[in-house]
């Protein structure tokens, strides 16, 4: 440890001068910005307004899980804001000191991981829909959805803890962002396969004419749904390029996409999942299932399934 000043420093560090790690002696105001590993000073107004729009999000939710009854999908939303709040926490200390290696671990894990919550609540919430519609024109039981994506999407929760955890230690740290990789890259597979299975659904579905039927709610529902699985997927495949060189390539250089891709993304996914809200579409105000929807179209479900856990 030193508590040299090498803030007017040109070039690379000295030799064996350790700018990165728990054991690191730089700080914002001893080394030069450019010697820490995101290159750049994390903005503190666009982290703290993602940390606040996070929060609001979540409180939102609490409401619509009370009002609906939707414990199940308000417990995958809330796990995703408060890990997303915790992540732009760790940022808005990166803004204090760049080289800070306990906040650089904490957004690395907790943003890494926030989307695969939200996804969660999405497969849960799309596999109960199928069947209160019509689980008849499903080609998988929809009890599936449960064994096969909510597994997947453990799988690459753990990957990507794990992988963000061992990507900031000094031995193991190629293998971690490698591992952390395979996380990303499995959950957009495992998004698109879920978008091909539900979107055969509901090609299935049209094809009866049932769904000329829809209502407002109804619409708003699967538009919501359909964004925020767009929104996220857009987000993952980011953060595959931005992960493919490692900590020392370009685009993870760039604060600006990652605002835009990750930031901006993942919110506005979260808010769409307002509108692809469970109880909006399949409960009423007392988070019962609905047989009827009476707003300027109605349809009638072929039956009542319980949804109490949605």
């Amino acid at each position: 440890m030193t508590s040299q000043d090498y803030s007017d420093w040109q070039g690379p560090p000295p030799p064996g001068l350790v700018t990165f790690g728990a054991d690191s002696p730089c700080t914002y105001d001893t080394c030069p910005i450019q010697w820490s590993i995101y290159r750049y000073r994390p903005d503190l107004g666009a982290n703290i307004f993602f940390a606040a729009a996070f929060a609001v999000v979540g409180l939102v939710h609490v409401y619509l899980g009370v009002r609906w009854k939707s414990w199940g999908f308000m417990a995958g939303m809330l796990l995703g804001c408060a890990s997303s709040i915790i992540g732009y926490v760790g940022r808005i200390l990166l803004w204090d000191n760049p080289f800070s290696f306990n906040a650089f671990m904490i957004q690395i894990v907790c943003l890494t991981i926030a989307p695969v919550f939200f996804t969660a609540s999405i497969y849960v919430t799309l596999s109960k829909t199928i069947i209160f519609f019509a689980p008849e024109l499903s080609r998988f039981k929809p009890q599936l959805f449960y064994w096969i994506f909510i597994p997947a999407d453990i799988v690459c929760l753990v990957l990507q803890a794990a992988g963000g955890a061992l990507s900031v230690q000094t031995e193991g740290g190629d293998t971690g962002v490698d591992i952390s990789m395979a996380g990303l890259i499995l959950q957009v597979i495992v998004i698109l396969i879920f978008v091909a299975v539900f979107a055969d659904y509901m090609i299935r579905y049209w094809r009866t004419g049932r769904m000329s039927a829809f209502g407002w709610r109804l619409k708003a529902f699967f538009a919501g749904l359909a964004a925020a699985i767009i929104l996220i997927l857009t987000r993952c495949a980011y953060r595959v390029a931005e992960l493919k060189d490692g900590y020392s390539g370009d685009l993870i250089r760039h604060e600006i996409p990652f605002i835009i891709l990750e930031g901006v993304m993942i919110v506005l996914a979260s808010m769409a999942l307002m509108w692809g809200h469970p109880g909006l579409a399949i409960k009423n105000r007392a988070g019962r299932p609905v047989s009827k929807y009476t707003d300027c179209n109605s349809v009638e479900s072929r039956q009542e399934i319980p949804m109490q856990n949605v």
